[in-house]
């Protein structure tokens, strides 16, 4: 089955340009060739920010798939995650949240620690990025602090050990 037919298929973590030299393709082309490719919904996910929804709510305006609004974070001491919007209150929560990171540091940056997550994200979904080696405290927190509304991001990028990252992360 190519991707063209996958039934169902949402991406959850998607980084435009708006995520400076992380991500290549404007918003309206991320949307256009997810809906090209037949997917169902489709994440816009910049890391702590937002700016470019206002494009890709156009570009799926006449599109059979659905725009989820989201932002990815790393706090200071490393872990990271991706929010997700799941209504309109969840985006004032997570746009709230981009505002508190970004007054806290200079210019182009921001800033955050744990315990800003304390702050109210019960209209947020959570994705749990592990880094190389991921640790079950940082598990714990990420799914106590978001309890059932949780999941653990498993990212394969086509690497040599791509089974047993799967599989370290499947055991945790």
């Amino acid at each position: 089955m190519g991707f063209d037919t996958a039934p169902g298929y949402a991406e959850l973590h998607c980084l435009s340009n708006f995520t400076f030299l992380r991500g290549a393709s404007h918003p309206e082309e991320l949307c256009q060739r997810a809906a090209e490719l037949g997917y169902r919904a489709l994440a816009l996910t910049d890391e702590c920010s937002v700016a470019g929804v206002v494009r890709a709510h156009q570009a799926v305006r006449d599109q059979p798939i659905k725009l989820i609004v989201g932002s990815e974070f790393a706090l200071d001491d490393g872990l990271r995650f991706v929010l997700l919007a799941a209504s309109r209150r969840g985006y004032g929560q997570l746009c709230q949240l981009i505002t508190l990171a970004r007054r806290a540091a200079a210019k182009g940056d921001y800033r955050l620690e744990r315990s800003a997550l304390d702050r109210e994200l019960d209209d947020c979904l959570a994705i749990w990025l592990p880094d190389a080696s991921p640790s079950l405290d940082d598990a714990r927190y990420f799914t106590d602090r978001f309890s059932g509304r949780s999941w653990l991001g498993v990212e394969l990028l086509a690497g040599p050990d791509d089974a047993g990252r799967l599989q370290q992360l499947l055991s945790l």
